[in-house]
């Protein structure tokens, strides 16, 4: 019995390791974590930027990933760093690919629905680092507003481009509150590998999931409700990049202090990132 327990077990270690092994092992952890902290640096340079529009700095760059782009490039080896990012974005898309054909971590990583969901990150994140790439070879580019408005009136001209448009903004909208509901919920816990860390470091990165994905929540649903906005008006000047978006919150009733609190959000999301390079199971 006591050998067919140890073979059992051997069998079962074996099993881990070809699975380990089929998803990139090594590879896939070090494209996974840098991706994290690449994104980690652009949410929350936008987050700072977006601060700077709240208390009306009338030099800052547009709080939108070109923006951040452009105020990282003006740093110290900021070209490097912006490679850097692209870099690290392009692991980004990497892991998310290897979860789409393998599975991801985790007892449920390989439902349909998951790698389905992965699938389509990789291609927001394979869009997002050419974006950055582009940028880091000397492609400026229009602002990330201007893109929003020139893509959603050539959507417009299509067969049906008014029911397509609304159904990328519901689409965007309803990611957002996806992303909102499930930050509430603490729902990233289920990902993250902290035994042994002790209560005051998993309460804060606790509180930087929950503030900073409901703000990026709130960002998205915004974003796409404007797109929503410009199928319904057929006018692709209502739709807004992620600048005017964070601009529209100061309008609000709530006045400077939506925009800054969304804004504090984002840079909080920029660190749970960093977080998450450190802590989550890939």
């Amino acid at each position: 019995m006591a050998r067919r327990g140890l073979t059992a077990t051997g069998r079962g270690r074996a099993s881990s390791a070809v699975r380990a092994a089929s998803r990139g092992g090594g590879g896939r952890e070090v494209t996974a974590r840098c991706g994290l902290l690449a994104r980690g640096v652009l949410y929350a340079l936008v987050g700072i930027l977006a601060l700077r529009v709240a208390v009306g700095d009338p030099g800052g760059q547009e709080a939108d990933r070109q923006g951040a782009l452009q105020e990282l490039m003006g740093k110290p080896f900021g070209g490097i760093l912006v490679w850097a990012v692209g870099i690290g974005l392009v692991g980004m898309m990497l892991w998310r690919l290897s979860e789409a054909a393998f599975g991801a971590a985790g007892p449920d990583g390989g439902k349909p629905v998951k790698r389905l969901a992965a699938a389509g990150r990789t291609v927001v994140y394979a869009t997002v680092a050419f974006s950055v790439l582009s940028f880091a070879a000397g492609g400026g580019g229009h602002s990330g507003d201007q893109q929003s408005r020139d893509m959603t009136a050539r959507a417009l001209e299509l067969p049906a481009g008014r029911w397509l448009v609304g159904a990328a903004g519901l689409g965007i909208a309803v990611a957002g509150a996806v992303i909102a509901v499930q930050a509430a919920r603490r729902s990233f816990r289920k990902h993250l590998a902290m035994g042994g860390i002790s209560a005051r470091w998993r309460a804060a990165v606790g509180f930087l999931g929950v503030a900073g994905g409901l703000a990026r929540g709130t960002l998205f649903a915004a974003v796409g409700g404007f797109v929503v906005y410009a199928a319904v008006r057929y006018d692709p000047a209502q739709a807004k990049g992620v600048d005017d978006t964070l601009r529209s919150f100061a309008r609000t009733p709530a006045g400077p202090w939506l925009l800054v609190a969304v804004a504090l959000g984002l840079i909080l999301f920029g660190a749970f990132s960093w977080a998450m390079a450190r802590w989550r199971e890939v």
